[in-house]
C-alpha cells in the first residue's frame, strides 16, 4: 500500500524541483555566454577568468530575475544614445532602479567569484 504513496511523492517533489530550477534558470544560454564573453575581456581572457565570470553570471541570475536585467541592459545601453531619448534613460528613476539593481547584484558577484 505504501509504494503508490511514495511514488506519487517523488513525482511531486520531482515536479517542485523542476519548476524551482526553471524559476532559478531563467537566464537564456545566449545571454549567459554574452555576459561571460563580456566579463572575460574585462578581466583577462584565461581559464581562472572563465571561471569567476561564469561564477559571476550564475550569482548575478540567482539575485535579479531575466527581465530586470534586460531592463537594466537596456539602461546602459540606451544611456549612452546621445539627446533627449538618451537623456531619458540617463534621468529615469525606474533607469536608475534597474542599474542599481544590476549594480548590487555584480558587486555580491565580485565578492563570492573574484
Amino acid at each position: 500500500m505504501l509504494r503508490p504513496i511514495v511514488a506519487v511523492l517523488a513525482v511531486v517533489a520531482g515536479t517542485t524541483i523542476s519548476v524551482r530550477a526553471q524559476e532559478v534558470n531563467d537566464y537564456p544560454t545566449s545571454a549567459r555566454a554574452e555576459y561571460v564573453f563580456g566579463c572575460m575581456k574585462s578581466n583577462g581572457e584565461s581559464r581562472q577568468s572563465i571561471e569567476q565570470c561564469s561564477c559571476s553570471i550564475d550569482v548575478v541570475a540567482s539575485i535579479i530575475p531575466y527581465d530586470r536585467y534586460v531592463t537594466a541592459e537596456t539602461v546602459l545601453s540606451m544611456a549612452q544614445v546621445r539627446g533627449n531619448l538618451g537623456g531619458q534613460f540617463r534621468s529615469s528613476e525606474q533607469a536608475a532602479n534597474a542599474l542599481n539593481d544590476l549594480r548590487r547584484a555584480q558587486a555580491e558577484a565580485e565578492v563570492r567569484c573574484f
